[in-house]
């Protein structure tokens, strides 16, 4: 039976109760740094706080998280909050099977499991049979299980080890059969790519330099292929290619299905203009450069005999499958397989059962249509409502596929696909208990951006939800790096609805909602377009009546938590509570760090470019904090081992605001121990800070629960 909860919420007039007294603030010092910018000086008082393995940083932030954790966990409802965002997170959770041999692998979680374990069966209906848990490499569970590649056969499998949200990994080897587990570690594995040969004897994998081996300002450079002989020690693996006249390049190998084939997928940072390098299998020749001029994005999806198939964006913003003959590689060759389809964007495409698995994105909803490898439309699979496909999985000659589906209102269910028979069957359903789906409304509107653009935002909420403006409500964005936001479900996000919130996600433009030119209408010099867009879906829910300026929280990580600092910082008016995660937030300094460079192709480098100094130096959140200025209250988290965005961001953010902000409004900075950016946080991680979230905007809000 659904929990019955009380509910006061503030009448029209903002209450905080955090404007009795303003906060005193840990003192944090200035230093007397100044850099020129291709002639404009422009002032770092803050750059001590980028030295975060430093102890004066460390007791910063140790202030800093006793005066968050004193605000936030005063709150009287804190642990009513964390009791039921338990209970919602109490469900079992299922993964989307791979299918490798005749084995099926896929995760699992009781419910409150720290981390998913990883399952067997052979055969569909097999027995379910433990191969990993993770829960056993740590008592708090901040060591996580990422990376999995199963040899064809599913005997092997390889398998990364990250530790406190890192995204460095060491890759492990274990017999599924037989439970053995090689004695062989990987190391200085980040984001790398593992292909096994057809025989078992080893796997193709790239990795960056053994650290002191370079500068460590190239740790991040110089990426390696390497083969790995399984029963040997890595540094016996065999060096198999590499660009030391292009260090910034990253190279992904892959083994087409037919085993005849080595692929190279060659990166350059987050640009989706790559590489393709080949070469047969059995050869220790050249890699034949079939795809050297980065134009476009290519994804390899399969090949029959000395055909390859794309997926690529050339001349197709929403992308089309094209057919390369590498006989004759030559462009004139080149054929059009499937063409582009004007209203939607191919989000998907595989090859299985020998046809082309397509899933659209038309609207920011999923479909998905059969096609025959030379480009005939066989059927559309109905699912079973408005949503998002995820995970599809499929070899090439199976006779069935898997996919999970899921919605706002509906978490995420596994279906498997029998091409034979045409049938699309539930495989694994996920149950919720004490939550109606049919007590919630979802919406799709669209609205103007300030230049005209027309944007698509959901809004979810009760049923008849009076829009009297007077509903507290929670607005998502992203924008950016070509990811789609589509419609997800969250346990955590039910909490949010039950109280009467309107939960809203715009799909704002440098996302590939609708291709390679809605991406690019939000990237380097066009980046304000990602502001302005959020900024008018906030107007827009003000103006219709779902909330007002007093209740209008807006949330982002990552580049999102870029996307509400700048928001924040341009119409500090507008919001009544920021919830700013994990940030990217000095956009003179980004690329200096870890994996920053990486993301030079989308926002710029001001060091290097006149140019881009100027449009990144006019948005940079670090950078347009105005003394002088109440901003609203905001809690800007990260963790201290983000390796990906450094908490650096977060920090001199929060300084900066903390020195600048005139008003009574908490500025708080929340600091996760033995964390990373996100990826493999355990279950009893992820309610906390959830559960900080939570109260944090019920205090400014004035909202009782």
């Amino acid at each position: 039976m659904k929990k019955s909860i009380a509910i006061i919420l503030a009448l029209a007039v903002f209450i905080s109760i955090s404007t009795a007294q303003k906060l005193s603030y840990p003192p944090t010092k200035t230093v007397d740094v100044v850099e020129d910018y291709h002639g404009v000086k422009v002032a770092d008082p803050y750059r001590w706080l980028e030295d975060f393995n430093s102890d004066e940083v460390k007791q910063w932030v140790e202030a800093q998280n006793k005066i968050t954790f004193e605000f936030i966990r005063s709150v009287p409802s804190y642990e009513k909050i964390k009791a039921r965002l338990t209970e919602l997170m109490n469900y079992p959770k299922f993964s989307v099977p791979v299918k490798a041999g005749t084995k099926y692998f896929f995760f699992k979680n009781d419910g409150l499991q720290n981390q998913s374990a990883l399952y067997m069966r052979e055969g569909l209906k097999g027995k379910d049979i433990l191969v990993i848990d993770p829960n056993k490499f740590s008592e708090d569970g901040t060591v996580a299980l990422m990376n999995l590649s199963y040899s064809k056969d599913g005997k092997f499998l390889a398998y990364g080890i990250s530790v406190s949200g890192s995204d460095w990994q060491e890759i492990k080897i274990k017999d599924v059969v037989s439970g053995k587990e090689y004695d062989e570690v990987l190391k200085w594995c980040k984001f790398s790519s593992i292909a096994w040969l057809p025989d078992n004897s080893g796997f193709y994998y790239n990795r960056f330099p053994e650290p002191g081996t370079v500068p460590k300002e190239d740790e991040n450079n110089y990426n390696k292929v390497y083969f790995h002989k399984l029963g040997t020690p890595q540094s016996e693996d065999k060096l198999i290619y590499e660009r030391p006249d292009a260090k910034e390049l990253n190279f992904y190998p892959s083994i087409t299905e037919d085993g005849k084939y080595l692929i190279l997928t060659v990166t350059h940072g987050t640009s989706p203009k790559n590489r393709i390098y080949y070469r047969e299998l059995n050869s220790d020749g050249d890699f034949i450069r079939l795809l050297d001029e980065a134009d476009a994005s290519y994804d390899f999806i399969g090949n029959k005999d000395n055909i390859f198939y794309f997926l690529t964006d050339l001349n197709a913003p929403k992308y089309k499958i094209i057919a390369i003959d590498i006989k004759n590689p030559e462009r004139k060759n080149w054929k059009d397989i499937i063409p582009e389809n004007k209203k939607a964007v191919i989000s998907d495409a595989r090859i299985i059962n020998n046809h082309f698995v397509i899933v659209y994105n038309e609207d920011v909803k999923h479909r998905i249509e059969i096609y025959s490898l030379d480009g005939k439309f066989v059927k559309e699979i109905k699912l079973p409502g408005i949503g998002t496909i995820s995970g599809l999985s499929g070899r090439q000659n199976d006779k069935e596929m898997f996919f999970g589906f899921t919605s706002f209102l509906y978490p995420l269910n596994v279906y498997r696909y029998d091409f034979t028979t045409g049938k699309l069957e539930l495989f694994f359903e996920t149950k919720l208990k004490g939550f109606n789906p049919n007590d919630y409304e979802v919406k799709q509107v669209f609205y103007e951006s300030k230049d005209g653009a027309r944007i698509p935002m959901y809004i979810v909420h009760k049923r008849n939800l009076k829009l009297d403006g007077n509903n507290p409500a929670l607005l998502y964005g992203y924008g950016g790096f070509n990811i789609s936001i589509m419609p997800s479900f969250s346990a955590i996000r039910l909490l949010w609805l039950e109280i009467g919130g309107v939960y809203a996600v715009a799909n704002l433009r440098g996302g590939s909602e609708y291709g390679e030119e809605w991406h690019q209408a939000g990237m380097l010099d066009k980046k304000q377009n990602v502001f302005n867009d959020f900024i008018s879906a906030g107007e827009w829910l003000i103006k219709n009546g779902y909330t007002n300026s007093k209740k209008l929280v807006i949330n982002g990580r990552s580049n999102g938590g870029l996307l509400v600092a700048a928001c924040m910082v341009q119409r500090p008016d507008l919001y009544g509570a920021v919830i700013c995660e994990v940030p990217v937030i000095d956009m003179l300094r980004y690329h200096k760090f870890t994996v920053g460079r990486y993301w030079i192709p989308e926002y710029g480098n001001a060091e290097a470019n006149p140019d881009h100094f100027k449009f990144l130096y006019a948005y940079s959140p670090l950078h347009n904090v105005k003394k002088g200025t109440s901003y609203p209250p905001i809690l800007i988290t990260t963790a201290d081992h983000d390796d990906r965005v450094v908490p650096l961001h977060a920090y001199k953010f929060t300084a900066t605001l903390q020195a600048a902000n005139t008003g009574d409004t908490p500025v708080l900075l929340r600091v996760e121990t033995k964390a990373g950016h996100g990826a493999g946080k355990p279950t009893s991680k992820v309610i906390e800070e959830q559960t900080d979230i939570y109260a944090f905007i019920f205090k400014v809000l004035g909202i009782t629960y």
